[in-house]
């Protein structure tokens, strides 16, 4: 029988409560509420960027628990529209570049 690795048991949990919960973290509902996609988002690209090779599964746990709570962090200090997690909100931006225009470059008609 084999034991259940920490980003294995993560991928069950249901709810960004359960994992909070696991991972031994605080939390305000109130901005989990608000932000709750975009933080489980962040997350999972925090860990991601993680090389956990040759890591023990204590030193996994610590390493995932700190990714989250840097994740959360970001969301309790900003905003998601701010932190333009999801490609919607980036393309929204580019958007408005592209409509902007410098002053400087405008030119009066003769």
């Amino acid at each position: 029988m084999t034991e259940t690795t920490v980003l294995e048991t993560i991928d069950t949990l249901s709810s960004a409560e359960d994992i909070f919960t696991y991972l031994l973290l605080p939390f305000d509902q109130e901005v989990l509420n608000v932000s709750r996609l975009h933080i489980m988002r962040r997350f999972g690209s925090y860990l991601r960027d993680l090389d956990l090779a040759g890591q023990d599964e204590d030193a996994i746990f610590l390493d995932a628990r700190a990714e989250l709570k840097r994740a959360y962090g970001d969301f309790v200090e900003s905003t998601p529209l701010k932190e333009k997690v999801f490609k919607v909100f980036r393309d929204e931006e580019a958007k408005l570049k592209a409509k902007f225009v410098v002053i400087d470059s405008l030119k009066v008609a003769q």
